[in-house]
């Protein structure tokens, strides 16, 4: 009798972890949808309203014979406004769990860093064939983009030099740039930006690492995401 009410007991306790399991997963689902919800109420349809306003403006300027310097900088606000659009609808899709960032689109984010900044761009890939949860693609993918972004913004680089290494242990991205002598230090305020500190606690919650530091000729980026 006593071992069919121990039997008993443990059945009950793993149908109540089951429950609070479904319970907590359902919760961060709806948790999930209530953000998505928003940023399409509201980011999604401030910058739509942006680009709107930003093409007015451009028109105008056009028509009131502007100088080239004022609608070259209305086109490149405009560019940014689509951009932010582009990214806050992805945003959305990944926290509705849809259109995760795969490691197959980073090519074309170096492309266009390439093609937007003039700035050389090599993008390797190696190793296995392993499939990747939306966590970690997400990651990446997010870590590359600051990347360029701070580049961008800091670095005044010469050329710039991408790996994604896959194995049966993990996944490694570095992202480097390089810069000749003759050009200033580097910038090391892009090493403490909020947003490499927010790609650093995403990789933290994933069981991996990030590390972010000025290297010999420039500056290094490394994530590592465990299997």
């Amino acid at each position: 009798w006593l071992r069919e009410a121990n039997d008993q007991a443990k059945d009950l306790l793993a149908e109540l972890e089951a429950t609070r399991d479904a319970q907590v997963r359902a919760a961060a689902l709806s948790e999930r949808q209530r953000l998505a919800r928003e940023m399409h109420d509201v980011l999604a349809h401030s910058l739509s309203g942006l680009m709107l306003n930003l093409e007015g403006a451009r028109l105008l300027a056009n028509r009131a014979g502007a100088e080239p310097a004022l609608t070259e900088a209305l086109e490149r606000a405009q560019r940014l406004a689509r951009s932010g659009l582009e990214e806050a609808r992805r945003a959305v899709g990944v926290l509705r769990g849809q259109d995760v960032p795969a490691p197959a689109q980073l090519a074309g984010l170096f492309s266009d860093f390439e093609a937007h900044s003039g700035i050389p761009c090599v993008f390797e890939v190696s190793g296995v064939d392993a499939e990747l949860g939306p966590d970690a693609r997400l990651a990446i993918f997010r870590v590359a983009q600051e990347a360029l972004t701070n580049i961008t913004r800091h670095a005044r680089a010469d050329r710039v030099e991408a790996q994604l290494s896959v194995s049966e242990s993990g996944t490694r991205l570095v992202i480097e740039d390089f810069r000749s002598d003759e050009k200033d230090p580097v910038d090391c305020q892009c090493a403490g930006g909020y947003g490499l500190t927010g790609m650093r606690e995403r990789a933290e919650l994933l069981g991996g690492t990030l590390h972010a530091a000025p290297a010999q000729h420039g500056f290094r980026v490394e994530l590592w995401l465990p299997a």
